[in-house]
């Protein structure tokens, strides 16, 4: 049994469990390893804009919910400490998509991430960097 992976997918669960914005989401976590996630979500109705487009804040909400899932899944208590968001693709009602995120630097006080969202046609939508700040925290006691 690979402990390190079984401690992130319990840590993901419980944040899962609290977490009422991603809840609202709709977001099915797909898949989870040590410093990575892959999170999925359907686009509604509701999630428009007054544009009648769908709120950037969508695709931006999904890579958001990646990037905690894979900074905190170590059991450290990981915030946001810098993020930005490129959107290549429009997002349409209906549309499924995916996110992904990538450690690509674990420091003892920071960490980095890269988030591809994708739609169901493999189309990238957006792509997401966070940088997180590590805390002395746990997200759930051992």
């Amino acid at each position: 049994m690979d402990t390190a992976n079984e401690l992130a997918k319990q840590v993901v669960e419980q944040m899962m469990r609290d977490d009422k914005f991603s809840q609202w989401l709709g977001i099915t976590v797909i898949e989870i390893k040590e410093g990575y996630s892959k999170i999925s979500m359907i686009v509604r109705d509701e999630m428009m804009n007054g544009l009648g487009i769908v709120h950037g804040g969508i695709a931006f909400s999904l890579a958001d919910s990646a990037f905690a899932f894979a900074c905190n899944n170590r059991n450290v208590l990981s915030v946001a400490l810098d993020t930005s968001i490129n959107f290549t693709k429009p997002v349409s009602i209906g549309d499924t998509l995916i996110a992904e995120a990538k450690e690509m630097h674990n420091g003892r006080s920071t960490g980095l991430y890269h988030i591809t969202v994708t739609n169901q046609h493999n189309n990238i939508v957006a792509l997401f960097k966070g940088t997180c700040f590590r805390t002395n925290k746990t997200v759930m006691s051992k």
